[in-house]
């Protein structure tokens, strides 16, 4: 979902089906008349009328095809959730904390899919893309809700122990800022890929013309705040800057981590956030040098969702123990 995901947003496909059918949304067109159809309807909107008004009924397919499978694969999420758990809810296999923990990943889910088409309608008003506040909500939206999934597996998984792991009184703080951290990462990311703001200031390790902070970071928009969330050189300054940090907090948790690891796997782990990081910030250098490209953009995007996993199950193993 995370892959099709990106690809339908560094193709920019996300605007091609402008309505949304839960049920016959799931069939894409079949024959010439109703292809003129979504066509005719894409033509309405902005996207079309200020950009794309070149555009040939082959060329809509291809985009029409990124956005349509990704919301095919968001239904079969939701499949895959539901049907088990009535299962598993009829079959009385489940305790009460698990059902109150999936009924609050039932409600992430949702969320996600309702911001998905929030985020879709904001493109097909004046502005012929998508607000990259509302992108940053639905990306963000499906980190959280795997992690959310992630963790309630590795309860499962791991039974809990009585009380806080060994390791947690001094590495905990660290866990906690680094993921905190991480997440606010994201959202950076997003408003990145939401304003393009991937697309300049292609040097590293300075901005370019030798500055750290290239001028127009404080000086594309007023107030000067607004540099920091909506100016494109200001969105990447912050993005680009807080990567070192990042590297710092997981980099100590894993130094902690190796030195206080009363167990292989723990010390493993600390092995894997260390090269997850050190990975994620090789290739959001590469991804900016190189201007984006889309195989590069995505693997970047993917290797997000990776480092988040691997620090959500950092944060589980060494709260609660175990091998």
């Amino acid at each position: 979902m995370v892959i099709v995901g990106g690809i339908t947003r560094l193709t920019h496909s996300g605007l091609s089906i402008a309505n949304y059918q839960l049920i016959a949304g799931t069939i894409p067109p079949l024959n010439a008349e109703e292809w003129e159809a979504a066509f005719d309807l894409y033509k309405q909107y902005p996207e079309y009328q200020k950009i794309n008004h070149k555009m040939n009924l082959e060329e809509f397919k291809d985009i029409f095809f990124w956005e349509w499978i990704h919301r095919v694969i968001g239904r079969v999420i939701g499949l895959v959730f539901i049907f088990p758990f009535i299962y598993f809810l009829l079959k009385k296999r489940l305790s009460a904390a698990t059902i109150r923990k999936c009924l609050g990943l039932m409600a992430l889910g949702s969320l996600q899919g309702f911001l998905g088409w929030f985020m879709v309608k904001s493109g097909l008003v004046d502005r012929p893309d998508v607000s990259h506040y509302r992108l940053a909500m639905h990306l963000t939206t499906a980190f959280l809700t795997f992690a959310a999934t992630l963790w309630v597996a590795l309860g499962l998984i791991f039974p809990k122990t009585d009380g806080v792991g060994p390791l947690w009184p001094r590495l905990g703080p660290w866990v906690k800022a680094a993921y905190l951290v991480l997440l606010v990462q994201i959202v950076w990311g997003a408003f990145v890929a939401g304003l393009d703001a991937g697309w300049l200031h292609n040097h590293w390790p300075l901005m370019n013309d030798g500055l750290w902070m290239h001028e127009s970071v404080l000086n594309e928009l007023k107030p000067v705040w607004r540099n920091f969330v909506e100016g494109k050189s200001g969105v990447q300054f912050i993005h680009r800057s807080m990567a070192y940090l990042v590297v710092i907090l997981i980099g100590q948790v894993a130094y902690l981590g190796l030195k206080e690891g009363r167990t292989k796997r723990q010390r493993q782990l600390a092995y894997g956030i260390i090269a997850g990081v050190g990975l994620q910030f090789f290739l959001g250098v590469l991804t900016l040098l190189w201007q984006v490209p889309l195989a590069l953009g995505l693997v970047h995007q993917v290797m997000a969702f990776v480092l988040l996993a691997l620090m959500t199950l950092t944060w589980h193993r060494y709260k609660y123990g175990g091998s």
